[in-house]
């Protein structure tokens, strides 16, 4: 199997009581999150960062990675590719809270795009619930033409999800937002959403900020 590795930041604080991991989007590799993990240091000064690089070569990005290909034009492409990235992903997840001597409840999920996809799909079927699941400009992916209810018999955590999405967003659809939280909230998992106004594909201030003091409260609690 694939071995995953990527930056990483220490805990400020120099001990480690939380972990975040990053899960960049198509194209990009783990260089491109990570400075989050600098930005939410003064906020989560006991929290040690990762951002892996994905597993594969991005076909359409010659120096990038991708979670899975994406050409759309293979029926089920995001289902089939977010299941076969899922082991190595939860290898990588395994390895790191060993690493870091912390239990699941200590752990952070932040996902972009096609890392969103991946942090849900992987975050709700863990075997226990992790501390927390952050997704920016993302979707929860399901089966074509299936509802998110159809997925409930493989969901065996709930952790807290905070989605945010720009109202501009030409890559993964404004509505986006809407579908993965109620489809969430069919699941039984608890889902807060913000909606950014003027924002494309990508993450703003007023995301960060909320997204990091999501991560503190939901952590804190978690401890």
């Amino acid at each position: 199997m694939t071995t995953l590795d990527g930056p990483r930041l220490p805990a400020k604080s120099g001990k480690a009581r939380q972990l975040v991991v990053f899960l960049h989007g198509y194209g990009a590799d783990g260089n491109d999150l990570i400075d989050i993990g600098r930005a939410w240091q003064e906020l989560l000064p006991d929290t040690a960062f990762v951002s892996p690089h994905a597993p594969e070569p991005c076909a359409g990005s010659p120096f990038g990675r991708q979670w899975f290909p994406l050409t759309f034009q293979v029926p089920n492409e995001r289902w089939h590719g977010v299941e076969k990235a899922r082991p190595v992903l939860d290898a990588f997840l395994d390895e790191e809270l060993k690493r870091e001597g912390l239990d699941e409840a200590a752990l952070a999920l932040v996902g972009f795009s096609q890392g969103t996809m991946m942090a849900l799909h992987v975050g709700l079927r863990r075997p226990k619930a992790m501390g927390a699941i952050v997704g920016y400009s993302g979707v929860l992916v399901c089966p074509d033409g299936q509802l998110p209810a159809v997925m409930a018999p493989q969901i065996t955590a709930r952790p807290p999800v905070l989605l945010a999405h720009g109202d501009q967003d030409q890559v993964i659809p404004p509505f986006a937002l809407q579908f993965s939280q109620e489809g969430l909230k069919s699941l039984a998992v608890p889902v807060e959403a913000h909606m950014s106004r003027g924002l494309g594909h990508g993450i703003d201030n007023q995301g960060l900020r909320l997204g990091g003091t999501f991560l503190a409260q939901a952590l804190t609690r978690a401890a």
